[in-house]
């Protein structure tokens, strides 16, 4: 049978499709996108709740000459494959495939890069107005869920939106999710309006009871045609974005192609900003992803009959459950431990303690900067908060962290999960830069694990301490090491000796400790003898071992799982020059100064020769002075 989704291979050929053709196609777009997510992983609940969507903005505007801009970007598989990618989408987040989220070096229907939340609607107010200072009279649409209405971002950019009364589009995607349940005032009120009779249902009911008043019903009905603005005002409780200075429409049905089709037309003629509120449901079309839309968030490889995800066998826990764990226990002996993150209770580990420490548990929404300094306010008065997040969403805090946190000295604790390369999810995503953004930060000891046990003696010590400190560490599973009972106190600032060698000396750090002790094996079969020092702490350095390093051994490589730029490499370098050790030559392996593209981890370590063979081969280059290839 011919697909109608075959043939499209611009968005423009949409608009010769009648709605019975458009509602086909968008089964078959789901068809693809279930297929693919299946085989590759993604982010498939998110883009089955928009597929009418995507079809009503690209029936009625002209992409790229209209700027279509999607919040986070995850919902944008529907519109990479209308956008002459559908061929190509099978390679959607593979190395050298499809990005997983808009990217504006892939298309020129990609107008703004994405990946982090809370960002489109600042980006589409600064591009209408350039629109409007050369001249042109394009459209403007932002997508935003209202899981990300939640980021303070989004509030600013509104704001400033109702006050410039530039001509702009916000489509708020209301799906009551984020990747987990949204929390807070604005769910609430957002909520609130679902449950409201839509504007254009009551105007539609309204009109037809006045046309039953007998002589003049037409005549009335007229009249409140004409007054649709001012009943719009009484009818919808939308209050909140009229004063703000949007005109608001809606809620409406976001899953009606014909609906939402009308109110975008009608949107067109609209003067100034516009918000059109409307109603879909995240993974539409999947059963399983509507039933369990949080668990399809984000999803790895899955059978597409059941809706179980496939899973590695290991008897290897990951860092994020030990992380949990032990958390836990802590909070069982400590009562001032509080636990706080930023809208994913899931990812962090964090959701069981809040289901066993409901009031020592905060979720803020997707508002990382909010996340620290109501931190900082809890540990002011005496409470011992946590703040568990990504690594790659701890960037957005960063001020927070410097200001609030550490210029104070207070106890909070950050617990960054997803450090280092993080795989398909690509530059957006990666965790490779906290310890270049954090390591310059005074009062802040910053740790990394090299395996489960040590994340635990980690997490104690952190709390001991009644200081700022970071712990990072990597998605996915430990080495397998079994996590002992007892908690040992770390010295702060003292390293750790693995392997004593007399030719070089590895300095790792973090997950890159285990890569080392595998090197050394390697190494010993050339004649080399290496040794591994386990870092520990990237801030403060063990500065003592540095220098019984320094004058033992002739090389020293150090290894990390982050930007070589101002890195722990970096750091090391600085010691050896403030103490005049200029002989000692150091070589630094990490990740070049670039964005870290996408592709399974091990196929990324293996790209910038992070491996344990690497890393023996660039090793034996550097001592012997050889060039390595």
């Amino acid at each position: 049978m011919n697909k109608i989704l075959d043939k499209i291979d611009s968005p423009k050929q949409l608009k010769q499709l009648s709605l019975i053709q458009l509602n086909k196609l968008a089964g078959e777009i789901r068809e693809l996108i279930i297929r693919t997510i299946a085989e590759n992983g993604g982010h498939l609940a998110p883009s089955l709740g928009v597929v009418e969507l995507t079809l009503a903005l690209h029936t009625v505007f002209d992409c790229p000459e209209d700027k279509f801009i999607w919040d986070v970007g995850h919902q944008s598989y529907v519109h990479k494959i209308l956008t002459g990618r559908r061929d190509a989408f099978s390679t959607i987040r593979t190395q050298g495939g499809l990005s997983g989220f808009p990217k504006r070096s892939e298309s020129p229907y990609d107008s703004f890069g994405t990946g982090h939340s809370s960002t489109s609607i600042s980006a589409a107010l600064g591009m209408a107005i350039a629109r409007d200072l050369s001249k042109k009279n394009n459209y403007v649409v932002a997508v935003i869920g209202d899981g990300s209405m939640t980021g303070g971002q989004a509030f600013e950019a509104l704001n400033h939106a109702g006050d410039l009364g530039k001509h702009l589009i916000v489509i708020l995607n209301d799906n009551e999710m984020s990747i987990d349940k949204n929390v807070g005032a604005l769910s609430e009120y957002l909520s609130t309006m679902r449950t409201a009779p839509t504007y254009n249902k009551v105007k539609h009911d309204l009109e037809f009871l006045l046309k039953k008043i007998p002589t003049i019903g037409e005549s009335v009905a007229k009249v409140v045609e004409r007054l649709k603005d001012s009943l719009r005002f009484l009818l919808v409780p939308g209050e909140l974005f009229e004063e703000l200075g949007f005109k608001y429409v809606g809620p409406i049905d976001g899953h009606n192609i014909e609906l939402m089709r009308e109110v975008l037309e009608k949107a067109k003629t609209m003067q100034g900003p516009i918000l059109i509120h409307t109603l879909t449901r995240k993974g539409k079309g999947y059963l399983p992803a509507e039933c369990e839309s949080d668990k399809f968030h984000g999803v790895g490889p899955f059978c597409i009959e059941t809706g179980e995800i496939i899973k590695k066998t290991t008897n290897k826990p990951t860092y994020t459950s030990v992380f949990s764990k032990v958390l836990i226990e802590l909070a069982e002996e400590n009562k001032n431990i509080v636990a706080i993150t930023a809208a994913m209770p899931e990812g962090t580990g964090l959701k069981k303690f809040g289901e066993i420490y409901p009031d020592r548990f905060l979720d803020v929404g997707i508002a990382e900067q909010h996340a620290v300094t109501v931190a900082a306010g809890l540990a002011c008065e005496g409470k011992q908060p946590i703040v568990a997040l990504y690594s790659t969403f701890a960037q957005r805090a960063y001020d927070q962290i410097l200001h609030d946190v550490c210029l104070q000295k207070l106890p909070v604790v950050f617990a960054l999960d997803r450090a280092g390369i993080v795989g398909e999810d690509g530059p957006t995503h990666h965790g490779v830069f906290d310890y270049s953004y954090l390591r310059h930060i005074p009062n802040l000891t910053i740790m990394a694990p090299k395996d489960e046990n040590e994340l635990k003696d980690m997490l104690a010590t952190a709390f001991s301490l009644r200081t700022p400190v970071v712990i990072r560490y990597p998605r996915g599973n430990g080495l397998g090491v079994e996590v002992k009972t007892e908690y040992q106190h770390i010295p702060v600032g003292m390293s750790e000796e693995i392997l004593i060698g007399s030719d070089v000396m590895f300095l790792a750090v973090g997950a890159m400790v285990d890569s080392c002790v595998e090197a050394v094996n390697l190494l010993k079969e050339k004649n080399v003898s290496a040794g591994v020092i386990n870092a520990r702490f990237i801030k403060p350095l063990d500065e003592r071992m540095i220098e019984v390093l320094a004058k033992t051994v002739k090389y020293i490589v150090t290894i990390e799982d982050n930007m070589l730029a101002g890195g722990f490499g970096s750091a090391v370098l600085e010691a050896l020059n403030e103490r005049e050790f200029c002989d000692t030559k150091v070589l630094r392996l990490g990740y070049p100064d670039k964005f870290i593209e996408q592709g399974k981890r091990e196929n990324l370590l293996e790209l910038y020769k992070l491996t344990p063979a690497h890393i023996a081969a660039r090793t034996y280059a550097f001592i012997r002075n050889i060039e390595v290839r």
